[in-house]
């Protein structure tokens, strides 16, 4: 899809991109003078392996004043993204044959790097009536002795659904339960949250040495291209992530660590005039898509995407092309409509696409319409 598009662009076609997962603002400039304070400081070198002390602080601060969570700097590690850090926790983790309890719908790398590792993805549903709410039941069937790792975001990447309270504890009961899961929580888009405050497992004490918390400074801080990511969990599994990480990549940015550090530091002022922006622009494309027959739309709480259900287009041709699942019709979109989505499958569920709301307004609003008019022929 991405290849496509960059096709069509190429030959001076008028794409509109919906398909990207970053903030279309641009960095504080409270976090970028800290980068340019710290360049003229002469703040160049190498930093250590699990990053600088000043951030690995800065974690622990801001964990302890929003969750009441207390972490030491021998508990907590900084990676290049937060892609790294569930790469090194699940390279720690997973050994051939280890299962990987997987919620759907699932960011895409979750399966790939449970892959690469030799582990087996298990795939738990979740209910598009209910918000995508995970079958706790179903969940329950599936852990196995052979269970290591349960990974998961809320606010999730692709849906913007987060869970409740209620579904948080539930799952840390099954996970007390079986001393051999580690539970993996990425809480990447803590920040983007709109009605509802965000819930995070960590709040459930008794499950903490069965934990780790993935996070960075991408989504909530607009700082996608500095690449900053961290955890927090078991100092021993910490120090394991630590060595692998010392032969793949060694320490994080310098300047980007110092500019993270000004990032937790400060107030959320920008952070919360981006949170505003966003649930306009979820609330104006939920009715302008609400008017597109056959696309059934669920209410996101959080993130940036919708990530509506398409099925009912499913088995129907068009120009002598027939539409049979999620990569057909975005594909169709994009040669029809110019405008990119990306595929349900990709997720893990093939009867949705993924549409992201971090453009502009007028970006938007002309994207409904050509979506309208596409999909109506």
């Amino acid at each position: 899809m991405a290849k496509k598009a960059r096709e069509l662009k190429s030959h001076g076609k008028d794409v509109i991109n919906l398909s990207l997962g970053e903030p279309d603002f641009d960095t504080p400039q409270h976090i970028k003078d800290a980068a340019i304070q710290a360049i003229n400081d002469g703040k160049t070198k190498y930093t250590p392996v699990g990053g600088i002390p000043e951030l690995k602080q800065a974690i622990c601060d801001k964990l302890k004043r929003i969750y009441d969570l207390d972490y030491t700097a021998s508990e907590v590690m900084v990676s290049t993204g937060a892609k790294q850090c569930l790469m090194n926790i699940i390279q720690c983790l997973v050994q051939e044959g280890d299962e990987v309890l997987i919620p759907l719908p699932y960011w895409v790398s979750y399966s790939a790097m449970a892959d690469y590792s030799g582990g087996k993805c298990v795939y738990v549903p979740s209910k598009f009536e209910e918000g995508f709410a995970i079958d706790l039941e179903a969940l329950e069937q599936k852990i196995t002795p052979n269970t290591k790792v349960m990974i998961f975001s809320s606010p999730n990447n692709p849906a913007g659904s987060m869970m409740t309270g209620e579904q948080l504890k539930k799952i840390a009961e099954l996970i007390k339960k079986n001393p051999q899961i580690t539970v993996i929580s990425d809480e990447i888009y803590e920040h983007l949250v709109f009605e509802d405050e965000h819930k995070s497992i960590s709040q459930f004490s008794e499950i903490k040495d069965q934990l780790v918390i993935v996070n960075g400074v991408a989504k909530g801080f607009a700082m996608t291209g500095w690449r900053i990511g961290y955890m927090a969990g078991p100092a021993a599994l910490i120090k394991k992530c630590d060595i692998l990480q010392g032969q793949f990549t060694s320490g994080a940015n310098s300047i980007a660590q110092w500019a993270s550090v000004a990032a937790l530091n400060s107030d959320l002022k920008p952070t919360y005039a981006m949170v505003v922006e966003y649930k306009e622009r979820r609330d104006m494309m939920l009715s302008l898509l609400g008017e597109i027959d056959g696309m059934e739309l669920d209410k996101p709480k959080g993130a940036y995407y919708l990530f509506p259900r398409v099925s009912s287009f499913y088995g129907k041709t068009i120009g002598g092309v027939k539409i049979n699942n999620s990569l057909d019709l975005s594909g169709y979109i994009l040669e029809n409509a110019l405008v990119s989505t990306v595929p349900g499958i990709a997720f893990g569920m093939d009867d949705h696409i993924r549409i992201s709301y971090a453009s502009s307004e007028q970006e938007l609003r002309e994207a409904a319409k050509r979506l309208k008019e596409a999909l109506k022929q």
